[in-house]
């Protein structure tokens, strides 16, 4: 973000930073090249569930309940393709297979203990849940200046 007065703004997401303008140009490519870098940290790397249930994706992690570390072992195992429901949860609870809210309810949890790794679970209508990076393609977008819907003086500085 370009901040040209006021308060500083609170950036939301890790991937956006701010600079008072004026700014001079080297300040603003230190701060675009420091945007890369986080991106650039997990960028090639794979997902990996150990036994413990702590998926890792480059320098971070999150611990996974059991149920939801086999969801995501099924998830993993296709990631980036379609897994269907029903194998989805014969993954979850080899046992039996659970009510459909149970595997929905699981599912919501999961995407949300994911979020902070970059990676999404998306719904495939009628197929099933396919895992993949947030932005959908597991490739870091390139640095990109967008105009904010704050107002002219503020504009979003964002690498991913």
């Amino acid at each position: 973000m370009l901040v040209e007065r006021g308060a500083p703004p609170i950036p939301t997401d890790e991937l956006e930073d701010w600079i008072r303008l004026p700014a001079d140009d080297l300040d603003l490519r230190v701060r675009v090249e420091a945007l890369r870098r986080r991106t650039d940290g997990d960028a090639g790397s794979v997902p990996v569930l150990d036994d413990d249930g702590v998926l890792r994706l480059g320098d971070r992690w999150v611990s996974l309940p059991p149920v939801e570390a086999r969801l995501t072992a099924a998830l993993l195992e296709r990631f980036g393709a379609v897994v269907s429901r029903d194998l989805l949860a014969r993954s979850g609870w080899p046992g039996g297979s659970p009510g459909r809210n149970a595997l929905d309810v699981h599912v919501l949890r999961l995407r949300r203990r994911l979020a902070p790794l970059r990676l999404a679970i998306r719904t495939v209508r009628s197929r099933g849940y396919l895992l993949e990076r947030a932005d959908g393609s597991g490739q870091v977008a390139p640095d990109l200046l967008r105009p904010s819907p704050t107002g002219p003086d503020v504009r979003r500085m964002t690498a991913g």
